[in-house]
């Protein structure tokens, strides 16, 4: 695929990446200095991940515990500052320790430069990791 032209067009690819559990690519979207925030993150989770580095280490494990299936529901909003963007969406799939339904709602405000994410403030809903098997952030995998 070539380059994503444009902050909608990146975060879609990013997406596809997600669903393909393709971690390393996924990182590689990120600019060396990017951060990503969790606002709601409840206690013993990170609210700040700042370096691409600091990114790909909490997600490294992501997809040995969290089987996503599909992001329906997609909607990206355009602001006016034509390298951000505020995305509304679900990410469904299943929990790989349990088996169960993971269904989780994001609303996210992504930044891009020079076709890299700069920063990411994603807002999700906390008590969706509660649930056993969520946890990947400390996997000893």
């Amino acid at each position: 695929m070539s380059a994503p032209t444009s902050a909608a067009d990146l975060y879609r690819h990013s997406l596809r990446l997600l669903l393909d559990k393709d971690i390393p690519a996924w990182v590689a979207l990120w600019a060396e200095d990017g951060f990503m925030e969790f606002p709601f993150a409840p206690d013993g989770w990170p609210k700040r991940l700042e370096s691409r580095e600091a990114i790909a280490a909490y997600m490294r494990h992501y997809p040995d515990h969290i089987d996503l299936h599909d992001f329906p529901g997609l909607w990206i909003h355009q602001t006016t500052d034509l390298e951000t963007i505020v995305v509304e969406m679900r990410g469904v799939g299943r929990l790989v320790e349990s088996d169960r339904p993971f269904d989780m709602t994001y609303i996210a405000v992504v930044a891009v430069r020079d076709g890299h994410i700069t920063s990411y403030r994603d807002y999700w809903n906390p008590l969706t990791v509660l649930e056993p098997g969520t946890d990947f952030t400390r996997s000893s995998r």
